[in-house]
């Protein structure tokens, strides 16, 4: 008997008009639930997701969820699975266009036009390596070893020279993820710029931020004091916040109106034994009048460690500031440096994560932002919108699941 053979209409299976003792002899189609559907193709092919964006501008204007295939890893190649990714407030300028770098814009993903893709903190696990991976295999937890890698995605096929491997034992893929930037940062202002002992002060501002955090705690370890300054919280939020940044081993705390208020030096002499132990370094994320209403309480000679400007408001130095008191006001990169000095990076990765396993290091306060295969591009959009919001519960970090 000849047999009619019709077409697929969907491309998954096809029908056959058969005799009948034929069709019940022929393997019927069968439905696979989406969430038990594996993610890799029969040819080893993984599915992978990225928020991408073609041009600068505000995340939920230019962010879209492009859907691409990962080939299998080979020669020096890696696949890896992401496992969390923070989004910091450098990742949503670069977005924007106001940062000094920016992932580039290619059409390596697949996508109708060239595109970047965001993030630059992550913890990955690899899924596979290729053959002529020697330092790192199948299982391992890696970092990416620049910025700009572009994190925001499930899957990434990279250089093994790219990521360094980290000791995942005792310790969360939130932890790891967020160890790059932040502690890096607080760590690095607290030894590189002015000789500190025990027993000397330093004073911050935004210091409830995941660097404030971290400085509060490093200086605490190393014996030094801190004047830490806040966004002033009306009440009970106040007061709850003050004892938060306390616990941590804030020696004083006060709000930014405190600090540019009239007295303020005279509060500081008398918490500084009499004035006779000014603080010497100044961290520095807010600028404007928040930032030289610190300079004004330095030591003469004390230096003034600028990473942040979050007022967008220039700091006006008054020439007596140089002169009369011989003040350095300086700036801090962390992307820069970390990538001038990868060995030295990755040294104060390990020790500041060894750290967290003695649990001598508390994580910065996080909102997870669930991502697995079905989530849809909207609620990604309104997380990494959030993080523009004045007053938040924590850091924003995508936390991935099923994907």
């Amino acid at each position: 008997m000849k047999l009619r053979t019709s077409l697929p209409l969907n491309g998954i299976t096809s029908q056959r008009s058969l005799p009948r003792c034929a069709s019940q002899r022929w393997p019927q189609p069968t439905s696979i639930p989406l969430n038990q559907r594996r993610r890799i193709s029969a040819y080893g092919y993984t599915q992978a997701k990225a928020l991408v964006y073609p041009n600068h501008g505000p995340p939920a204007s230019v962010l879209t969820l492009h859907t691409h295939s990962i080939s299998p890893p080979h020669s020096k190649l890696l696949t890896l699975r992401t496992l969390a990714a923070p989004l910091n407030p450098a990742d949503i300028n670069q977005i924007q266009g106001t940062y000094p770098t920016a992932p580039p814009f290619t059409s390596d993903l697949g996508t109708a036009q060239p595109c970047a893709v965001p993030g630059n903190e992550a913890c990955f696990e690899v899924l596979s390596a290729g053959s002529g991976c020697k330092e790192i295999s199948k299982g391992d937890w890696v970092i990416p070893r620049r910025t700009g890698l572009g994190t925001w995605r499930t899957h990434v096929q990279i250089e093994e020279e790219k990521v360094m491997r980290v000791d995942k034992e005792g310790l969360t893929a939130e932890q790891v993820a967020t160890v790059s930037v932040n502690p890096i940062t607080a760590y690095r202002m607290l030894k590189d710029f002015t000789p500190l002992k025990a027993g000397d002060w330093f004073i911050q501002n935004g210091a409830n931020s995941g660097v404030g955090r971290a400085a509060i705690q490093l200086g605490k370890k190393w014996g030094l004091k801190s004047i830490c300054v806040v966004r002033k919280r009306e009440g009970a939020e106040g007061e709850a916040l003050k004892k938060e940044m306390e616990e941590l081993g804030a020696t004083v705390v006060v709000s930014d109106e405190e600090i540019i208020a009239k007295g303020f030096g005279e509060r500081v002499k008398e918490w500084t034994n009499g004035g006779r132990e000014p603080p010497g370094l100044a961290l520095n994320c807010v600028g404007g009048y928040a930032g030289i209403a610190m300079a004004k309480v330095l030591s003469p000679g004390g230096t003034m460690v600028t990473y942040g400007g979050m007022s967008k408001s220039p700091m006006k130095v008054g020439a007596g500031m140089l002169i009369f008191k011989d003040l350095r006001f300086v700036g801090f990169w962390v992307s820069r440096w970390g990538d001038q000095f990868s060995e030295e990076k990755l040294a104060t990765i390990e020790e500041i994560l060894g750290l967290i396993r003695e649990k001598k290091f508390k994580d910065v306060p996080m909102v997870e932002v669930p991502w697995s295969y079905e989530t849809k591009k909207e609620e990604l959009v309104d997380a990494v919108q959030g993080t523009l919001e004045g007053f938040r519960k924590g850091k924003g970090i995508f936390k991935f699941g099923d994907t």
